[in-house]
């Protein structure tokens, strides 16, 4: 019985990182220059107090973009650049950051 609780809980864990990861890097890197302002081009950020977004995974990348735009986390001088973005391109940015080499 814990073997095929195991199973189904590995299941559900691999099901979830794959919707997670559903947005496309390329897309993202057309709509990332605005991030690059304070997160610079490269996802590493040169002031301490804005997050380098290079190399975070993707699903984490999009739950806090998707927390900044529907007010659940504020920020304001996140919300205006976030504010119109769809699920999509929120995913997308997300991919792209992601796919980006982190801060060594």
């Amino acid at each position: 019985m814990k073997l095929f609780a195991l199973s189904l809980v590995l299941t559900a864990l691999t099901a979830s990182a794959g919707v997670a990861a559903s947005g496309d890097p390329s897309e993202g890197a057309k709509k990332a220059a605005l991030c690059g302002a304070c997160h610079s081009p490269n996802g590493i950020s040169i002031n301490p107090l804005w997050p380098n977004l290079a190399g975070q995974k993707a699903a984490y990348l999009s739950k806090q973009i998707k927390m900044f735009r529907d007010g659940e986390r504020i920020e304001p001088t996140m919300q205006p650049f976030v504010v119109n973005l769809t699920d999509e391109e929120i995913e997308d940015l997300a991919a792209h950051f992601a796919n980006l080499t982190p801060c060594p």
